[in-house]
């Protein structure tokens, strides 16, 4: 389990965690609001089959208490850095600051490793919501972009 002490708006600890054999189903139903499937699947098991079928991606659960709330991947490149993707909160659960403090739990896990360089994400330029929340936990456009997306590092 990954905790770094990051809680929700109600004071929820949220935490991720292996996706395991008693999580899997939770994590895979995980599904946004209708708005957002123009940057996310339909549902977190797309991200499942990914990093079950690649090994480039791991994949987390999302959780906030004992709930799981959503997904989350993680990935080391080959320049040493490591990126975070794949993040899906559950339509239900949204507006309650899960998807803030898992990002904020995995950059502090990720940054402290010793094996990185760098913490960098990408997103759509026209998702206005990822770019504010991104920016606002300190990650900054590297102007460069792959597959059409902003890559954003965080600052040190």
């Amino acid at each position: 389990m990954i905790d770094h002490g990051h809680t929700d708006k109600t004071g929820r600890p949220v935490t991720l965690r292996e996706v395991d054999a008693d999580n899997w189903r939770a994590v895979a139903d995980s599904a946004p609001r209708d708005d957002q499937r123009d940057w996310v699947p339909a549902l977190a098991a797309r991200y499942l089959v990914l990093t079950g079928r690649e090994d480039t991606w791991t994949s987390l659960a999302v959780c906030a208490g004992d709930e799981v709330t959503g997904h989350l991947m993680w990935a080391r490149d080959e320049d040493g850095s490591h990126w975070i993707g794949g993040m899906l909160i559950d339509a239900a659960h949204q507006g309650a600051g899960i998807g803030r403090a898992a990002v904020r739990t995995l950059a502090s896990w990720l940054s402290a490793r010793e094996d990185g360089t760098a913490v960098r994400l990408s997103y759509a330029p026209e998702n206005l919501a990822a770019a504010h929340l991104y920016a606002s936990l300190g990650f900054r456009p590297t102007g460069v972009e792959e597959d059409g997306e902003v890559v954003a590092e965080l600052s040190a």
